[in-house]
């Protein structure tokens, strides 16, 4: 059984409500599973460091995590047009990673929500998948063939799977952007599927 990470910072509940999505995706593949990991927020000061596991939620990932994974799909709000700090954090300490090449040719695949329909979806999905370039994975989008892109009129994107939560982080995900994610999520497993045999 081959495991995609997926990996999330969430704040609002939105990205997670993605992640599980897409995890649910990953796992209607036969003999593919989902590691649902999340990191710690981050902050200019830090007066008390996060606990090694969290209250609630996922398990904070570790680099282990992505050496032992067969792909990623990676998850972040979107801040000003970019992934959130925490992602951002967790990603700048992967050097060691990149130096012996560990996620060359692994799959990955990225997701976001926004606050407003316009708030930077595209420009932020791109911004996560710069650094997996970097790391010679192999990007997995959504091809135009998921009627669901076509017709969206919330979130939903050839970069990736997102949402439009709202200002206030209260608008329901819409059918289309679950079943965006549920495809991204099912493409992604099945491309590592085929990359393993």
């Amino acid at each position: 059984m081959a495991e995609v990470l997926v990996l999330y910072y969430s704040r609002g509940g939105s990205v997670r409500t993605l992640a599980d999505l897409v995890a649910r995706g990953i796992e209607s593949v036969p003999n593919m599973r989902a590691r649902i990991r999340s990191v710690p927020p981050v902050a200019p000061i830090t007066r008390v460091a996060e606990p090694p596991v969290p209250d609630q939620g996922a398990p904070y990932a570790r680099l282990d995590d992505l050496r032992e994974c067969g792909a990623l799909a990676l998850g972040s709000p979107t801040r000003f047009g970019n992934m959130a700090a925490p992602i951002k954090h967790f990603l700048d300490e992967t050097g060691p990673l990149w130096l012996a090449g560990t996620l060359v040719d692994k799959p990955a695949a990225v997701f976001t929500s926004t606050g407003t329909h316009h708030g930077g979806q595209e420009a932020t999905l791109l911004s996560m998948a710069l650094p997996l370039l970097h790391h010679g994975m192999i990007l997995v989008g959504l091809p135009f063939s998921e009627a669901s892109l076509q017709r969206t009129s919330s979130g939903g994107t050839p970069y990736g799977a997102s949402h439009v939560a709202g200002a206030e982080d209260d608008r329901p995900i819409t059918d289309d952007e679950k079943t965006l994610a549920l495809a991204l999520g099912r493409r992604l497993a099945r491309i590592t599927a085929a990359l393993n045999t």
